[in-house]
């Protein structure tokens, strides 16, 4: 099945099972063609990519990203396959090297060095496979060796926390014929502190990241603008935030960039769901 031009992404492990299905109903009736969703913490990847299908009636599902250090990649694989074979192909895997504190603090795992990990990860889930150059399988890319590997290997990349600087860098690596799948944080308010003040909320958890510091730091991003919470210019960058017509704006400077999709994920106050569903409503337009 296609992939539209706006999807959302949203932080799926704050939901249970009554809360997910109201999120697709949401995402589906406002136009939105896919639904992103992370793996931390909290639900298994494919398990809840098998009721986020099970519960949708068109919308393409992806994983952004499924860690590569959760699951062999044979079972990556039989997965893929799987929930694609049973839900009308609507499932998009895509792939992550994860962090540090998520693969050795949490999983005890031992965290190598990213494009060799994702390269043989990928020699795994394609084995003996000659048909596996057409799935939908997308990775976490944020650098230009990652960017390479996915142009090479997979359908395309899906990159988070990213400027549309970034954005042009990346379509130039992929290529015209790849996915660059775009995540964007979004907020509808127009008081500049409060804005600001969710976008440093939703952040914090991002900011002490190497992978994600080290991004930033090579879009042009001071130690000094990551310092302290974020400076306003690179709070303003991350989350987009105004009235409608302003965020969309925003979120079309991707497309113009090259981005084939963007993945809309809207920053709201914690339980804030009619905050959240707004946001969608507002934007699906775009």
């Amino acid at each position: 099945m296609p992939l539209g031009r706006l999807g959302v992404w949203y932080p799926t492990d704050r939901l249970d099972g009554p809360q997910l299905r109201a999120l697709l109903r949401t995402i589906e009736d406002s136009g939105y063609s896919a639904l992103w969703y992370p793996e931390s913490r909290g639900y298994e990847s494919l398990a809840l990519a098998g009721f986020l299908l099970q519960h949708s009636r068109g919308l393409m599902i992806g994983s952004s990203i499924a860690n590569i250090y959760a699951r062999d990649p044979y079972t990556a694989r039989r997965g893929l396959l799987t929930l694609n074979g049973l839900y009308d192909n609507r499932f998009i895997l895509g792939l992550g090297v994860s962090h540090i504190p998520m693969v050795e603090g949490l999983r005890g795992h031992r965290y190598d060095k990213p494009i060799p990990a994702m390269r043989a990860y990928l020699d795994g889930l394609a084995k003996d496979e000659p048909d596996s150059g057409s799935w939908p399988v997308v990775l976490a890319a944020l650098g230009p060796k990652m960017l390479e590997l996915s142009a090479a290997r997979t359908r395309g990349a899906v990159p988070y926390n990213v400027t549309p600087a970034h954005t042009a860098q990346a379509a130039k690596i992929l290529g015209p014929a790849k996915w660059l799948a775009v995540e964007q944080k979004v907020t509808l308010e127009t008081d500049p502190a409060a804005a600001r003040a969710l976008g440093r909320k939703e952040l914090a958890r991002y900011m002490v990241l190497p992978n994600y510091r080290n991004s930033w730091l090579r879009e042009g991003f001071t130690e000094a603008d990551l310092a302290n919470g974020g400076s306003d210019r690179f709070i303003d960058a991350m989350v987009l935030w105004g009235d409608a017509d302003t965020v969309k704006a925003g979120l079309r400077r991707h497309i113009a960039a090259g981005a084939t999709h963007v993945a809309v994920q809207p920053v709201h106050a914690d339980g804030d769901i009619a905050a959240r569903d707004r946001i969608l409503k507002a934007l699906a337009d775009t």
